[in-house]
C-alpha cells in the first residue's frame, strides 16, 4: 500500500503542524490519494524568509567546501532512496517510472556538481596598473533568495535551482507547484538528514498569486528565479525590478524540429518522437513543431504516425507503459482544445487526440500552417504539427517565425547545412541530430525572445552567477 503524505510548510528546520487540506490524486489512478497539503499565507511567507535571513548568516560564514560536502551527503541520500522518491513522483506527476527514475538521479548528479563547485576558485585575480598592489575578486552571495518551480520536473527543477543557490552562501525560500508537493519534500528531507543548518532551506506551498507574490514582494528576498508559463514569468520580472532585485525567468517554448531531404525519414521519426512524446510532451524543450522540406515530409509523416502507436498512454508504475497521462483535468483540456482548433483552421488529425481519463494519445497533426494556434502557442502536451518549406532557408525562416526560442533542432547529414543552422536559428539550445529535449547539468541552459528574460543562465558553473555577486578588492603591498 502506497503512502498518503501529509505535507506542510519547512520554516526554521521545522514542519510546521498546521492542517493539510488539499488533495492531490494519481493522475493514471484517481483511487490512489498521494498527499494531502498545507496552503500557505503571506504570514508564512514572512516567517519563512525571516528565518532564511538569518540562518543564511551562519552557512555563508561556512567554508564552500564544508557547504560543498552537505550537498554532496544529500546527492547519495537521495542515491540511496531512488527507487521510493521515483515511485512517488510518477504517482504524483504521471511520468513512467524509468522518466522518474531518470529525473531523481538527474537531482543527485546536480547536487554533486555544485558541491564540487563549491571547491573551486570562485575569484580571479588580476594585474595592477598601481605598483606593490594585489588586485583580486571574490564571489559573494545575494542573501536569501525566492525559487518558484513547476510541476514537470517536480525534482530536478528544484534541485537545479536550489543546488547553486546553496553553494554560493544564501539561504532559499522555495515555493514549489501545487501538484508535485511531495518531490520536493523528498528533496528537503535529504539536505536536512545531510546537515544542512536549519533555515536555510524553506519550504512554502500554496498559489503562485498568494505565496509566489509574497516571496517575490519580500523586503530581504534579494532575487527570484522562476520557471513556468510566460504570463507569470512576465509578473514576477514586473514585480522583481519594481523592487530593483535580480530576476531570472525561464519560460515557454515553441520548439521547432527542421528536416531536410537528405535525412533517413526512419531515423527522424524516432529523434522526433523522443521529444514529442517522451514525458508526454510535458517538457519546456519539447518539440512541437516539424518543418520538413518537400522531399521528405510525407515519409516522415508517415513514420511519425507509426512511432505515436508505439506511445500508447498509461499508467507510469505498470512495466513496459512508455509515456504516462497528462498532469490534470486542466492540461487535458489545453491539449483537446488546440487539437480541436488546429482541425478547424485546416489542419489534418492523422492520429491522435483520443483520451482515456487523463490518457491522452499521442497526436500528430499535418497540414499545418504557420499561422495555426498550434504552431504558434505553447501546448504543452504530446501533440506534434507538421509544416512544409520550400527548401532549406524557408524551413529556418518558419523555424524562427516565433515569439519562443528556447530549443531547435535539425536532422541532416549535410555539414554545411548544420553550419548554416547552427548560426541562424534563434533558440538557447540547438540539437543536430538529437531530440529537442534533455541537457547536460554541466552545460549552460536557457532560451531567448519570450522564452527567457535572458539575463542569466541556469545550470552548469555559470548558474552561480544569478546567486552572486562580484567583489573587487585592491590591496597596498608597500
Amino acid at each position: 500500500m502506497d503512502t498518503v503524505y501529509r505535507v506542510t510548510h519547512l520554516i526554521d528546520g521545522a514542519w510546521t503542524d498546521d492542517d493539510a487540506a488539499d488533495k492531490r490524486v494519481n493522475p493514471a489512478d484517481p483511487a490512489d490519494v498521494v498527499v494531502e497539503v498545507s496552503a500557505g499565507t503571506p504570514e508564512l511567507v514572512d516567517a519563512a524568509v525571516n528565518a532564511a535571513a538569518v540562518a543564511q548568516e551562519v552557512w555563508a560564514g561556512m567554508t564552500g567546501p564544508a557547504r560543498g560536502a552537505v550537498l554532496s551527503r544529500s546527492a547519495q541520500l537521495i542515491r540511496d532512496r531512488v527507487d521510493q522518491i521515483a515511485r512517488d513522483l510518477t504517482r504524483e506527476e504521471g511520468k513512467t517510472l524509468p522518466e522518474a527514475i531518470g529525473e531523481v538521479r538527474r537531482a543527485a548528479d546536480i547536487l554533486d556538481f555544485f558541491g564540487a563547485e563549491c571547491w573551486r576558485s570562485h575569484g580571479s585575480t588580476f594585474p595592477s596598473g598601481v605598483p606593490d598592489t594585489h588586485v583580486f575578486t571574490r564571489r559573494e552571495p545575494l542573501g536569501v533568495v525566492g525559487l518558484i518551480t513547476p510541476w514537470n520536473f517536480p525534482i530536478a527543477i528544484p534541485t537545479w535551482k536550489a543546488a547553486p543557490a546553496l553553494a554560493a552562501g544564501n539561504a532559499v525560500v522555495m515555493k514549489p507547484a501545487q501538484l508535485t508537493t511531495v518531490s520536493t519534500m523528498h528533496l528537503a528531507n535529504a539536505l536536512i538528514d545531510a546537515g544542512l543548518p536549519p533555515g536555510v532551506f524553506t519550504l512554502v506551498h500554496g498559489r503562485g498569486s498568494v505565496v509566489g507574490n509574497a516571496i517575490v514582494k519580500h523586503h530581504l528576498v534579494k532575487a527570484v528565479s522562476f520557471t513556468g508559463s510566460n504570463p507569470v514569468g512576465r509578473e514576477i520580472g514586473e514585480l522583481a525590478a519594481s523592487r530593483g532585485i535580480r530576476s531570472q525567468l525561464e519560460m515557454g517554448g515553441k520548439n521547432p524540429v527542421v528536416v531536410l531531404d537528405d535525412a533517413d525519414p526512419e531515423r527522424a521519426a524516432d529523434i522526433i518522437a523522443a521529444g514529442a512524446f517522451g514525458l508526454t510532451g510535458q517538457a519546456c524543450t519539447a518539440t512541437s513543431r516539424v518543418i520538413c522540406t518537400p522531399g521528405i515530409h510525407d515519409a516522415v509523416a508517415d513514420a511519425l504516425a507509426k512511432r505515436a502507436a508505439a506511445y500508447a498512454p498509461g499508467n507510469g508504475l505498470r512495466e513496459g507503459v512508455k509515456m504516462g497521462p497528462v498532469v490534470s483535468e486542466s492540461q487535458l483540456a489545453t491539449d483537446q482544445g488546440y487539437v480541436a482548433a488546429a482541425v478547424s483552421e485546416g489542419a489534418t488529425l492523422v492520429t491522435g487526440g483520443t483520451t482515456d481519463g487523463l490518457h491522452f494519445a499521442p497526436t500528430v497533426l499535418t497540414d499545418v500552417a504557420p499561422s495555426h494556434r498550434v504552431a504558434r502557442e505553447e501546448v504543452f502536451g504530446p501533440v506534434v504539427g507538421l509544416l512544409r518549406a520550400n527548401d532549406e532557408d524557408h524551413a529556418i525562416e518558419l523555424a524562427n517565425d516565433t515569439e519562443f526560442g528556447l530549443s531547435a533542432g535539425l536532422i541532416t547529414q549535410r555539414l554545411q547545412s548544420v553550419a548554416k543552422f547552427v548560426e541562424r536559428i534563434q533558440a538557447g539550445v540547438v540539437k543536430v541530430n538529437r531530440p529537442t529535449g534533455g541537457v547536460d547539468l554541466n552545460v549552460p541552459f536557457g532560451g531567448v525572445k519570450e522564452s527567457s528574460n535572458n539575463a542569466y543562465r541556469e545550470q552548469g558553473s555559470q548558474a552561480l552567477d544569478f546567486y552572486s555577486w562580484t567583489k573587487s578588492v585592491y590591496v597596498g603591498l608597500d
